[in-house]
């Protein structure tokens, strides 16, 4: 069972796990795949050729179109954009080169951020509020900026990392090595 507000629209043939909630003047379109206690943010769009894992939650005012994929205990800031289109015009129709964009389990993106197509963000991740990612970003990197670039690592717990005379990872949190 899931909730979702009196204003959803959801179509016939989206599948929405347990315990998910989905808040005012969403859609969900069919063939969407929705997990487990995901939280969907009012205004949100789920287009029918995306996916959307278990423990992810998703602020207000975004839009999963079509060929974006969102791993487990994904965090998607309010505002944020996934572009689904490289060079758009409104007279051409693009729909066949939709690429696909995929957010790796537990990454965290940003207020207002901008995810061009066709990249991965990698497991644990962290995008800076306004950012525009237009290439791959590795696990655990810390990227912001516009385009966004590497400035840190993160763990998995979401603290900034340093790093030991060995080159190892330090969480200040558990102060253990990650």
């Amino acid at each position: 069972m899931y909730f979702s507000h009196e204003t959803v629209a959801i179509d016939d043939g989206a599948s929405i796990g347990e315990g998910t909630k989905i808040w005012h003047f969403s859609h969900i379109m069919s063939g969407a795949i929705i997990g487990k206690n995901v939280s969907i943010g009012q205004n949100i769009v789920v287009s029918s050729k995306s996916k959307i894992g278990n423990g992810c939650k998703i602020q207000n005012n975004v839009s999963i179109y079509d060929m974006v994929e969102l791993e487990d205990n994904v965090f998607c800031g309010p505002s944020m954009v996934f572009a689904n289109v490289t060079n758009p015009r409104a007279h051409i129709n693009r729909k066949d080169e939709y690429k696909k964009t995929l957010v790796k389990e537990g990454a965290s993106i940003g207020a207002n951020a901008i995810i061009v197509c066709g990249v991965t963000i990698g497991r644990y991740a962290f995008i800076g509020a306004g950012s525009v990612v237009t290439k791959d970003v590795p696990d655990f990197a810390i990227v912001y900026g516009n385009p966004a670039r590497i400035h840190g690592w993160t763990c998995q717990c979401g603290e900034h990392l340093t790093f030991n005379d060995k080159n190892q990872a330090i969480c200040k949190v558990s102060m253990g090595i990650c």
